[in-house]
């Protein structure tokens, strides 16, 4: 027999309360998660995977970064050390990496025209896209393969090229280096934890 007070009904409560407890810490839970995807995903829009290339000629904002006739573009599968970042070389010394990635950027484009192939919108609302030289080189891969950029994101679409650059200790990988997206993170924070 259950009555009020008794340690039984009193037992029954408590699971029940614990039940809600742990079901409110799953939501929140689900919620966190969900919301640290849609944070670091890149956005599909299908206007813009359905729109017409990019073409022009290139502001270089950094390494991975550009604007075509006001449009702001991120190069996609990639990311290059940001503007302010150093890196370290083989002897232990310090050097503007972020700064030589735009500077090489700029460097390999000359001026040309570029035509971006849009696919997504990143959650800054740029456009994620792959660009090309007029003779029909991949930018994305040419900036990976000499080192001044990663591959990222799921696909790791240019992780050949990545292999390819760091067996040639090429750019940043010719030292240590923090990746630029831990960089990013770290930035002003706390000591740098992994370095490649």
């Amino acid at each position: 027999m259950y009555r009020y007070g008794s340690p039984y009904s009193r037992a029954a409560g408590a699971g029940r309360a614990g039940q809600r407890q742990l079901f409110l810490c799953m939501v929140a839970l689900a919620c966190l998660a969900g919301f640290y995807v849609l944070g670091r995903r890149q956005v599909e829009m299908p206007h813009v995977a359905s729109s017409a290339p990019i073409i022009g000629q290139a502001w270089i904002v950094d390494g991975d970064s550009l604007r075509i006739a006001g449009t702001s573009i991120r190069l996609e599968g990639i990311d290059a050390p940001e503007w302010d970042q150093s890196c370290t070389d083989s002897g232990g010394q310090s050097w503007p990496c972020g700064r030589a990635a735009s500077r090489e950027l700029r460097g390999h484009i000359r001026g040309q025209p570029l035509t971006c192939r849009p696919h997504a919108r990143d959650r800054y609302g740029r456009i994620v896209a792959t660009c090309v030289l007029p003779d029909g080189g991949d930018v994305n891969a040419w900036l990976v393969r000499r080192g001044w950029a990663v591959a990222s994101g799921f696909s790791r679409l240019y992780a050949s090229e990545e292999a390819e650059a760091r067996a040639a200790k090429r750019g940043i990988w010719a030292g240590p280096f923090v990746p630029p997206s831990e960089w990013r993170r770290q930035k002003g924070n706390h000591p740098r934890s992994r370095i490649w």
